[in-house]
C-alpha cells in the first residue's frame, strides 16, 4: 500500500482546503481510515476516521469545521478544512488499516499500519 497525499498549502486563517489521498488497495473499504496530524515538536495526533461501514469520528478540535469522507469507487480519501486556525498548521497524513476507535488517544499513533508521505498545512495571516 502505498497511499499519496495531495492538496495541502497555506491559507490565511478562516479559509479552507481540501486534502486528498489515494493508493489505497482493493480491501479499501473493509478497513478504517483517516487522517493524522503532526505539528513541529508535538505527537502525532488523529484528526478523522472513517469505520467500513461509513462511521465518521472527529477529534473535538475540529468538529464542525472539517469533513472526512471517502469514494469507495475511486478508493479515495478527502478531508474538507473549512474556518482553518493558526493552529492547525501540521502536517498531514492519511492512514490505514488501524483501529479507529483508537483514532484519538495521544499514544496509539505508532499503531497505525500503513501512512502516506504527508501533505504540509500551513494557516497564517
Amino acid at each position: 500500500v502505498q497511499l499519496v497525499e495531495s492538496g495541502g498549502g497555506s491559507v490565511q486563517p478562516g479559509g479552507s482546503l481540501r486534502l486528498s489521498c489515494a493508493g489505497f488497495e482493493y480491501t479499501f473499504s473493509d478497513y478504517c481510515i483517516g487522517w493524522f496530524r503532526q505539528a513541529p515538536g508535538k505527537q502525532r495526533e488523529g484528526v478523522a476516521a472513517i469505520e467500513s461501514d461509513g462511521t465518521t469520528r472527529y477529534a473535538d478540535s475540529v468538529k464542525g469545521r472539517f469533513t472526512a469522507s471517502k469514494d469507495n469507487a475511486k478508493k479515495s480519501l478527502y478531508l474538507q478544512m473549512n474556518s482553518l486556525k493558526p493552529e492547525d498548521t501540521a502536517m498531514y497524513y492519511c492512514a490505514a488499516d488501524y483501529d479507529c476507535r483508537q483514532s484519538f488517544n495521544p499514544d496509539y499513533a505508532p499503531f497505525v499500519n500503513y501512512w502516506g508521505q504527508g501533505t504540509q498545512v500551513s494557516v497564517s495571516s
